[in-house]
């Protein structure tokens, strides 16, 4: 489980491929491994990885087909920023929301508007997705914890201020780009509810 509060940006030093999967190596970005071990969690742009390899200032994983065709980890390249947040220890404060690291799929970035050093971004969903999303609702974009202001059909809007601009790669973004989804945990709970129910 993670918050969606970025704890520092690594970035892609390595890819080998495997079969049909891959294993990638990423920086820290300044993040101690000193209590890592392998088998650990820790989520890379919003997608949870389990660390396979782990040396000073540097760790490994590897990635499954599924998640290389569910998320936007296969068309990373050399020395691409990436999103880190370890996984949520017990006691940990929970400053963003429940993340969980599982991806439900791959945005796009339709405008970004600059206001006062926050960015305004209108994002659009996959259709499959957009009930999911609602305003003052929570989302993960990247890893990312973040609040809807606004909805309409499969586009939503999002403020990143400045500390969350500086301290993560979505200051970076550009109209275009793709960024890795997941919805809220309750939303998406609820939504199987009422399916099981036949909308009732």
């Amino acid at each position: 489980m993670f918050t969606g509060i970025v704890k520092s940006v690594g970035r892609l030093v390595g890819a080998t491929q495997g079969g049909a999967a891959r294993e990638l190596s990423f920086t820290t970005g300044g993040l101690d491994t000193a209590g890592w071990r392998v088998g650990d969690s820790i989520c890379v742009a919003g997608v949870c990885l389990t660390m396979e390899e782990i040396e000073p200032g540097r760790f490994s994983a590897a990635i499954s087909p599924e998640t290389l065709a569910r998320t936007t980890l296969g068309t990373l390249a050399h020395d691409d920023p990436v999103n880190l947040e370890p996984a949520l220890l017990a006691g940990d404060p929970l400053g963003g929301h429940h993340v969980t690291g599982h991806v439900d799929g791959v945005a796009r970035v339709a405008s970004i508007d600059e206001d006062s050093g926050s960015l305004g971004i209108e994002v659009d969903v996959p259709a499959g997705l957009a009930r999911f999303i609602a305003p003052q609702g929570s989302v993960a974009l990247d890893g990312v914890s973040l609040t809807v202001n606004s909805v309409a059909d499969r586009r939503f809007r999002v403020t990143v201020i400045p500390h969350t601009r500086s301290v993560t790669t979505l200051g970076g973004l550009r109209a275009g780009g793709r960024l890795n989804l997941e919805v809220d945990l309750v939303a998406r709970y609820l939504a199987r509810l009422l399916d099981a129910r036949g909308g009732k």
